[in-house]
């Protein structure tokens, strides 16, 4: 079953945000960690629904970053300056990213880009969202845990999707964290996005088939539970394996990477006019896929 609406998941785990942009909380003995940290305009949903779920703000402790694209960061420099004290996790090739002035630049111009194509760009102007050089935090890495009080946070290293791409799972509830390094429940299909290193992406997914999956929270349109969420990781594989043949008839077809991205982005919003991510940043994503892919196929990988 999909669920895409805020609410609580199970206890000591709530979705919040909005449907095509959400993060967890989950509630450990010894404080609270945010999972993920979503577009920039969500944050005055989440301030509101702090009010409306009873969730006390200053139990957060914790904010874990599964990977530093645009839109999984967004709530993070609001949140750091609002609560000096929050620890902030991420991976290394997280936080080397985080520090790039270009790729500051790129979170900063896309996270607007997105907001004004939700009808959400005054969020900008009434909050401090944008990142600057004034966040910092831990590192993390596969095999470490963090210790909520109750229960642990187990931390897998997923690299596919993003280079600096991780995954969290919490074995006592049976709870997934993809992030992107998982499939994307978008409406009935999923959506799969190697962006990096599509090949990477594909193993990295058939390290998370073994595990034992209740609840699977995605980043984008909410979580899924029961007999779909044991059943999702296999069947994204199955998804990854289909898009991975489009790409390379694409390639073949046209032997041009930007002439197989444009095609299968247009065949892709034909099929889904309403995906969060405008054409024009969706396009690039489909231009890193299909040049991995070309390069497979050439033999220069």
């Amino acid at each position: 079953m999909r669920i895409r609406n805020p609410g609580k998941v199970r206890e000591r785990l709530w979705f919040l945000g909005r449907e095509e942009s959400g993060v967890y909380l989950l509630e450990g003995k010894d404080g609270f960690m945010l999972i993920s940290g979503g577009m920039s305009y969500i944050v005055p949903d989440l301030l509101q629904q702090f009010k409306e779920f009873g969730i006390d703000e200053e139990e957060i402790s914790k904010l874990l970053i599964l990977h530093a694209h645009f839109d999984h960061v967004g709530i993070v420099p609001f949140f750091k300056r609002r609560h000096p004290k929050l620890e902030v996790y991420a991976s290394q090739r997280g936080w080397e990213i985080l520090q790039m002035e270009n790729a500051i630049n790129t979170i900063n111009e896309f996270s607007r880009t997105v907001a004004k194509r939700m009808e959400r760009e005054e969020v900008h102007s009434t909050y401090d969202l944008d990142w600057r050089d004034d966040v910092a935090g831990k590192t993390v890495r596969e095999g470490d845990r963090i210790d909520l009080g109750g229960f642990e946070v187990s931390i897998l290293e997923t690299p596919g999707h993003s280079s600096c791409c991780i995954a969290a799972y919490v074995p006592e509830f049976k709870v997934l964290f993809p992030t992107d390094g998982g499939g994307i429940p978008f409406d009935q299909t999923i959506v799969t996005s190697g962006n990096s290193n599509y090949t990477k992406y594909q193993k990295s997914l058939e390290r998370l088939k073994g595990l034992q999956v209740e609840y699977y929270c995605a980043d984008h349109y909410g979580y899924v539970t029961g007999k779909e969420a044991r059943e999702f990781i296999p069947k994204t594989i199955e998804m990854a394996k289909q898009l991975r043949m489009r790409m390379e008839e694409a390639y073949r077809s046209t032997k041009d990477i930007d002439l197989a991205a444009q095609k299968l982005i247009s065949s892709f919003y034909d099929e889904n006019p309403y995906y969060f991510l405008s054409p024009e940043i969706f396009l690039e994503v489909y231009r890193q896929m299909v040049r991995h892919i070309a390069s497979v196929m050439e033999g220069n990988i």
